[in-house]
């Protein structure tokens, strides 16, 4: 007969588990397209997923999510989250060792969010899940590491502090990163998005050069009025009309190219960033962030880089592979 167990036992065996998990370096299986890092672990079933890490994504809530397709795919049924009713979860796969992703933690528990929109792959990572521990994407490398509570920062990389949007207690509220750079002298916040795609038509691709796999690569963003300010001082900067259509043909909108940018004290470019409606970012993202960024710093930004983002720390380091060079000014 096994003995009743005090509930706060429980509580506490788990956050034992969940330390002890913690405390240990992960190597993610990872597919690396174009730019993106797409996670693919492998269930103790024999199951595989394909899921975008995404600092900027994993939808309102910023979840691990799934599809609905996958869920079912997985045999995995599909719940309320106790802390939020409005949100469907499903019990987070089962993976194979050698084959897994650190197990979410959050209001939702060991859960992951199953959507039922329609999307091209079975679902992300996103910023509420990477934001309780530590990551390095090796973008030189095409590596993705969950560091353990051990990891330091290399000698010489820089680090550049990360802005979230907090509650009224100590803690984090959300995960969205904000992030600064500098451009022809001034400083501008972005939303630090591994995951912002690029879809660039022939004009596009031609110009920018754009690393593409089934037409998608990475980007950066700017807003439309950011985009015409810097268009008016500076008419020499290459501006290509049309240069994106991710969202369709109809709606194709403009890139310009950037000089040089500076991010944690290193300077890299030149760098395209493609244009989105303000709204986007003053409005959408605005209500996520500590402050309204201006756009998105990308993929195209961190290729230079091995990035670790310290969630815990609030803190991004950025150790320099290639293509970049300390600022001697901001």
């Amino acid at each position: 007969m096994i003995p009743a167990r005090n509930p706060k036992e429980g509580d506490a065996m788990l956050a034992f588990l969940l330390a002890t998990a913690a405390a240990t370096a992960q190597v993610v299986p990872t597919d690396y397209e174009a730019g993106h890092f797409y996670a693919t672990p492998r269930t103790t079933a024999g199951q595989s997923l394909r899921l975008l890490v995404d600092t900027g994504g994993g939808g309102a809530a910023g979840m691990y999510w799934i599809t609905a397709t996958a869920a079912n795919r997985l045999h995995l049924a599909a719940r309320p989250c106790k802390a939020d009713a409005s949100i469907e979860v499903a019990p987070a796969p089962s993976f194979a060792p050698g084959r897994s992703l650190p197990p979410p933690v959050g209001p939702c528990g060991r859960s992951v969010m199953v959507s039922k929109l329609p999307y091209g792959m079975d679902g992300q990572l996103g910023a509420a899940y990477l934001g309780t521990r530590t990551w390095t994407f090796d973008y030189p490398a095409h590596r993705l590491v969950a560091e353990g509570d051990g990891w330091k920062p290399a000698a010489k990389a820089h680090a550049a502090p990360l802005g979230f949007r907090r509650n009224a207690g100590p803690g984090i509220d959300l995960y969205f990163a904000r992030i600064v750079a500098r451009i022809d002298g001034q400083p501008i916040d972005f939303l630090l998005d591994t995951g912002a795609t690029a879809h660039p038509t022939a004009a596009g691709k031609q110009a920018s050069g754009i690393e593409t796999v089934h037409g998608d690569g990475v980007t950066s963003y700017i807003t439309t009025s950011q985009l015409e300010r810097w268009h008016a001082a500076h008419p020499d900067w290459r501006v290509v009309e049309q240069g994106d259509d991710l969202g369709g043909p109809a709606h194709a909108t403009r890139l310009i190219e950037v000089p040089a940018l500076v991010v944690a004290g290193w300077r890299v470019g030149p760098v395209w960033f493609t244009e989105r409606p303000d709204a986007n970012f003053h409005q959408f993202m605005a209500q996520m962030m500590d402050k309204p960024p201006e756009g998105a710093l990308g993929g195209n930004v961190f290729r230079h880089f091995r990035m670790t983002l310290d969630y815990p720390k609030a803190t991004a380091w950025f150790d320099c592979v290639r293509g970049c060079r300390a600022a001697t000014s901001p």
